[in-house]
């Protein structure tokens, strides 16, 4: 799928999808799978940690409609927003793309994008980018022809991103949806403290 320069827009011929994502895995295993949307959410703080955005991006995106919580929105004073897994994915997409100069308008184009594709989908897709054009490439072949076309500058490896966010997420507390239990994360440094504790 190709960017027509005002938004993605779709392209090809290419090679069936599925070659990028048996690449991945050959490379070092794919990424795991999406925890339910439904059953645990992570509050605006924990987001921001797992991603390197400050609370201010954060609050802006969300009242702009860029990047929403799908857990929960905030209801006005004294409610907490909680994300999905997948939102805080797409919240360092979104980062590294303004980060490479791509304008406003084609990132809501390519979130759009990106929330419309299943997980699986998503986790082989690439990004790639002249830091004005947003391209998405599903498969090795579709990476080398932007890149001989000079069109390329820097791509980003959904299926990288999402293990990132992954490693992040277990080490920072959750919530439990249906109860509001607040699900602790592993970190490691507490376990290194809570052993030398148990030594002295």
């Amino acid at each position: 799928m190709r960017s027509t320069g005002d938004g993605l827009a779709t392209g090809g011929p290419y090679p069936p999808r599925g070659t990028l994502a048996r690449a991945t895995s050959e490379a070092g295993g794919g990424p795991a799978q999406e925890p339910p949307a439904e059953t645990i959410g992570y509050r605006g703080p924990t987001a921001c940690a797992a991603t390197g955005i400050t609370y201010r991006q954060l609050d802006y995106w969300a009242r702009t409609g860029l990047v929403e919580p799908s857990v929960r929105p905030a209801y006005g004073s004294g409610t907490q927003r909680l994300y999905s897994f997948r939102d805080v994915v797409v919240l360092k997409i979104v980062k590294r793309l303004l980060d490479t100069g791509v304008s406003l308008q084609n990132i809501r184009t390519a979130v759009q994008h990106l929330r419309s594709v299943g997980p699986a989908e998503l986790a082989r897709m690439t990004l790639m980018s002249d830091g004005a054009t947003v391209y998405e490439c599903t498969s090795p072949d579709e990476v080398v022809d932007l890149l001989q076309g000079g069109q390329g500058v820097f791509g980003i490896a959904v299926g990288v991103v999402w293990r990132d966010v992954e490693n992040s997420l277990s080490q920072m507390h959750g919530e439990r949806v249906d109860t509001g239990e607040t699900l602790v994360g592993h970190n490691p440094a507490d376990e290194l403290a809570r052993r030398r504790n148990r030594a002295v």
